[in-house]
């Protein structure tokens, strides 16, 4: 199955670009080339770049603290497992600390690396790092695979609290949702959210045989999808036909 997720405010909007940046850079630094080396540093950036929104770490914290006041709610319930309800608010506990520590906005100490500033000034110059334009930057990618990974993890490590803190939070986030299959009649598929409750994630599952791609809409009332197919003419076409997928409302 293909996923699909949507969000429905600016700040979870936020943390899944960031889980895809983290995942990202995760894949890129594991490996040997200079060149996948080169696009994990350029992903570093692209990391302190949204990370260095003012309320980003304030709102990473606030959430942290409000799963684990839910999650404390729960204690006494015979239904729920102390011993993993401990253990879900240690991690949080955990979290919450690690990020708090970290001095400043988010990556603010790799701002304090020159070398690393001189990189970042120009990687967003179409060829901006060729040799000639940053030598040591060269010298570095002609190092061993061994040392380039010992940098990388050296500076991603002042990144972890926030990629940790994230990936704890949408887990938490989705785990929340209930798949229900549904079919999208004549491609077309809008429901209205029950009242009281408030949605901040939907998950859209296809299968990726039948080629669908979906065009998503919401708000806290309605969500609206749009079933799309690519054609030979290498545009997307609305889809006529009857359409099933898999829909999760996440709160």
């Amino acid at each position: 199955m293909i996923l699909y997720e949507y969000p429905f405010n600016e700040r979870i909007r936020t943390y899944l670009r960031l889980e895809h940046l983290c995942r990202r850079l995760e894949v890129l630094a594991s490996r040997d080339a200079a060149l996948d080396h080169h696009y994990a540093l350029a992903t570093i950036f692209e990391v302190m770049d949204v990370g260095a929104r003012a309320d980003l770490k304030s709102d990473v914290l606030k959430d942290l603290e409000k799963q684990k006041q839910i999650l404390n709610a729960y204690r006494g319930n015979p239904a729920i497992s102390e011993r993993v309800l401990d253990d879900v608010v240690a991690q949080l506990d955990q979290h919450f600390s690690q990020l708090n520590n970290l001095p400043g906005k988010v990556g603010q100490a790799l701002t304090e690396n020159d070398w690393l500033m001189s990189i970042r000034s120009r990687v967003g110059i179409p060829g901006g790092t060729c040799e000639f334009d940053l030598p040591a930057y060269f010298a570095w990618q002609n190092e061993t695979s061994e040392k380039r990974r010992a940098d990388l993890e050296r500076w991603t490590s002042k990144l972890a609290p926030l990629a940790n803190a994230l990936q704890m939070l949408l887990k938490l986030l989705r785990d929340s949702g209930a798949p229900q299959k549904v079919i999208a009649n004549a491609g077309q598929f809008q429901q209205n959210l029950p009242q009281g409750r408030t949605f901040q994630l939907l998950r859209l599952s296809v299968d990726p045989t039948s080629s669908l791609i979906p065009e998503i809409s919401g708000n806290r009332l309605l969500v609206s999808i749009r079933f799309m197919r690519l054609e030979a003419d290498d545009r997307l076409h609305p889809v006529a036909q009857d359409a099933a997928f898999e829909l999760t409302l996440c709160s």
